[in-house]
């Protein structure tokens, strides 16, 4: 990875000593899209109009961001007004926009927090666990979830059965 796609968070001393080391190729599924998602929050902070700095980046940013990746969803979120709304597999097209998954966002996010940390930010001033993020992530949740007619429950962990003897 070069200094320059690392630009916008070497802002603080201690990232300009230590940039990010570049991914072998025995890095995992996830350790890859962390660090696509990071490289991509780190271009959008760049592009942003004035550019942003990671270190001056909070929850607001976040939620901009959020609100950005939605033109390239792919989920149908029906509108109230919308005669499929509440139905979670319409028979028929409509006009409603296209978003991000709640289940999509939630990932990132996660994956953000952890990128975040391991690039030298504080768990305390990290932004992809601001308040307004999480109810951000909430409120898509539930407007989905209501839209689709399927309710998002968290999954319940499976009981390991005790070993036969």
């Amino acid at each position: 990875m070069d200094s320059q796609s690392l630009q916008p968070f070497m802002d603080t001393p201690s990232h300009s000593d230590t940039p990010t080391p570049t991914p072998t190729p025995t890095a995992s599924r996830y350790e890859n899209q962390k660090r696509r998602d990071w490289n991509t929050f780190g271009q959008y902070l760049k592009n942003h109009r004035p550019p942003l700095s990671l270190s001056r980046c909070s929850g607001a940013h976040v939620l901009e961001f959020l609100r950005y990746l939605d033109q390239f969803g792919k989920t149908k979120v029906h509108t109230a007004m919308c005669p499929f709304y509440g139905h979670p597999n319409p028979p028929g097209p409509c006009p409603c926009p296209l978003r991000q998954a709640w289940g999509s966002l939630d990932a990132l996010i996660g994956r953000l927090r952890a990128a975040f940390e391991e690039n030298g930010g504080k768990a305390e001033a990290n932004p992809f666990g601001a308040r307004a993020v999480r109810l951000y992530l909430r409120e898509v949740r539930d407007v989905q979830s209501k839209a689709r007619g399927i309710s998002y429950e968290k999954k319940k962990r499976k009981r390991q059965p005790p070993p036969h003897q």
